[in-house]
């Protein structure tokens, strides 16, 4: 049963790749952004930590939208549990850099220049964002203080937001971090929503797909949000599954029967 269809709805609700406009505004979010601009102006480092699916990426993906491209120069890359050479391919692919060597040095000494290229000729404000940065390993804390030091520390061009789960902030106090952890000016932690928070991400997102009326009974919204912990990844998941069993059963309403089906599909 194709569940769009049935329920009228014009896109899939619960994508995870949702255009800049469309993203919910929770207050979660908009605390975030304030943090992470703050820290931009001064060039420093802002942590931002949750569960997995508590929407991280989604919310440094509104943030990056909201750095003007002419004046800003978002750099992304995804942590691993590699090597800091790893980290820096990465990062000299989003600089444009294509570079043979496997010398720490060298490429250390590659993204530098095009650094100071970025701040000093094109007058762009680079912004490396590290997600996934519990899964650095602890050498490349003090790695990544070194490529941020220019002229002796006195220059801070390269602000950075590291994005990770809840142990990338006891990562950061290891002695090895402690240089890089001492320019976090700001820490944010994106809790899990509470039912009521959960009722208006399923009803925004019914909206932005063509749906004016929330298809979640009460019993369902709150099945939904006990079942996800409040997460919105696994809300998402969730609240897919219940309208496919809804619409299986020809229903015009979700129920808390429809999301106990999608869980049974889905854990």
């Amino acid at each position: 049963m194709n569940y769009r269809a049935f329920f009228g709805l014009s896109k899939e609700p619960f994508a995870a790749d949702l255009a800049l406009d469309a993203i919910l505004k929770t207050e979660d979010l908009l605390a975030v952004e304030q943090r992470i601009l703050y820290t931009i102006g001064l060039g420093a480092i802002a942590l931002v930590t949750g569960e997995v699916g508590a929407g991280k990426s989604t919310t440094l993906r509104w943030v990056c939208g909201q750095l003007h491209p002419s004046k800003y120069k978002s750099l992304w890359v995804t942590a691993t549990s590699g090597s800091i050479l790893e980290l820096y391919r990465q990062l000299l692919g989003e600089l444009d850099i294509r570079s043979a060597s496997s010398s720490r040095a060298i490429l250390t000494g590659q993204i530098r220049t095009q650094i100071l290229a970025l701040v000093q000729s094109k007058k762009q404000q680079p912004v490396l964002i590290i997600d996934e940065a519990s899964l650095l390993r602890l050498d490349v804390f003090a790695e990544l203080h070194t490529l941020t030091q220019f002229d002796g520390d006195s220059k801070p061009y390269l602000p950075i937001i590291l994005a990770g789960q809840n142990n990338l902030a006891d990562n950061l106090l290891y002695r090895s971090a402690v240089p890089l952890s001492s320019r976090i000016v700001a820490r944010s932690h994106l809790q899990e929503v509470n039912r009521e928070g959960m009722e208006r991400y399923l009803t925004h997102h019914l909206k932005i797909a063509g749906l004016k009326h929330s298809a979640f009974d009460d019993q369902a919204v709150t099945a939904i949000h006990q079942g996800s912990g409040g997460l919105f990844r696994k809300a998402n998941h969730l609240a897919r599954g219940a309208l496919l069993a809804a619409a299986s059963e020809k229903s015009q309403v979700v129920t808390a029967e429809h999301v106990r089906l999608a869980s049974t599909e889905l854990f």
